[in-house]
């Protein structure tokens, strides 16, 4: 086996749990806390449930074949045609459904006066069902005859061909589907940046109804900073992808096994990466976080100690059980009748200890008996 099977193998692997964990977490987040349930949170949804749908099957997936199946699969086979078509389709859908949500952030920020009537419910409705008909409709084309779903053994997928053969198909994909959204998401932070940085030089006052607050500029530093990470890691794990893509649609070559590995691995990764950059980056939402688990810790403390009430009062009743099994109602017990060979026994052992140690006056002997009653 090729060590770069192995290492892509690795990165997938460890890509698929990252993914899975950081959307679960995201999901529970959103759907547990309602004031983050506003007129675009869809948006939020769609991208994550996108990312945790690759999580669970694309990225797997590639892990399984280039480990297990380096061979590859047949072309026009309904496995690898179905699995590019669910890949494509899922790849577009979380990029797109993430450039609609970068717009609600950007509106959000630079129109904060109007955001309410600008995005609205219904139109986030409208936005999703064009994002996923769009990406329904592009995926379906390789079926339809534009393009070709083929397996790349440098991939380890089933994905789209970009061989010159089908150059239209893969300009369309790669310039409207990939770097008009990746133009449109590195546009807006860049624009958010600078509008941070005004206010930086110029200082800000909050106000409420009683006193003015300045804020600090450190609150914008730290939100510029946010943004070019964000910025960052778009360019690097799509930059990669779009350069094999580009590659082999004019030269007619396939890029090197290493590069088009890697170039495949960043872009899937981006599923993981995704849930932390583009939501738990926000206040809103680490607060939701802090208070799901808070939520979490009292159930389990709750449950807990309803459990340690009924633990007690079952040894309390084993304890007042034994207790009435062993005490007697008369003051001998059966056993330990005065004169009895027991309290006979004990009162000479006693006397006799009292004897060697020559301090017999005085001594006051409690007899005791074999089953621990005083005689």
């Amino acid at each position: 086996m090729q060590p770069v099977a192995l290492v892509y193998a690795a990165l997938m692997v460890v890509s698929s749990l990252f993914s899975v964990c950081g959307n679960v977490v995201l999901l529970l987040v959103v759907l547990l806390n309602k004031e983050l349930h506003t007129e675009t949170w869809a948006l939020t949804l769609s991208f994550c449930l996108s990312d945790l749908a690759l999580g669970l099957s694309t990225i797997p997936f590639g892990a399984h074949n280039s480990l297990l199946r380096p061979q590859g699969y047949t072309s026009d086979g309904y496995l690898c045609q179905g699995s590019a078509f669910l890949y494509l389709l899922l790849q577009l859908g979380s990029i797109h459904s993430l450039t609609w949500a970068t717009v609600d952030k950007f509106t959000e920020i630079c129109f904060a006066l109007s955001y309410s009537t600008i995005c609205t419910a219904r139109r986030t409705r409208v936005v999703l069902v064009l994002v996923w008909l769009y990406g329904l409709i592009n995926a379906a084309l390789p079926l339809l005859g534009f393009g070709r779903y083929t397996y790349s053994s440098t991939r380890f997928l089933c994905a789209p061909s970009f061989q010159p053969d089908y150059r239209g198909f893969s300009l369309l994909f790669i310039v409207v589907g990939i770097i008009a959204p990746i133009l449109i998401m590195c546009s807006m932070y860049a624009y958010i940046v600078y509008i941070a940085r005004k206010q930086v030089r110029r200082g800000t006052f909050v106000c409420n109804d009683q006193h003015c607050f300045y804020v600090p500029a450190k609150n914008y530093f730290r939100s510029s900073i946010v943004m070019v990470a964000t910025v960052v890691f778009l360019l690097v794990c799509w930059l990669p992808y779009i350069a094999t893509c580009f590659y082999e649609t004019f030269s007619g070559h396939e890029p090197p096994a290493a590069t088009s590995a890697v170039a495949t691995w960043l872009v899937l990764f981006t599923s993981s990466l995704n849930p932390w950059i583009n939501s738990m980056t926000q206040k809103r939402y680490r607060v939701a976080l802090r208070k799901s688990l808070n939520k979490i810790r009292q159930l389990l403390q709750h449950r807990l100690m309803n459990a340690h009430p009924q633990s007690t009062a079952i040894q309390l009743e084993i304890v007042s059980h034994n207790h009435h099994h062993i005490a007697k109602p008369s003051l001998w017990s059966d056993d330990c009748k005065p004169g009895s060979p027991e309290t006979r026994s004990m009162s000479e052992v006693t006397m006799e200890h009292s004897k060697d140690t020559g301090e017999s006056k005085g001594i006051t002997l409690d007899l005791v008996c074999p089953c621990g009653t005083i005689c």
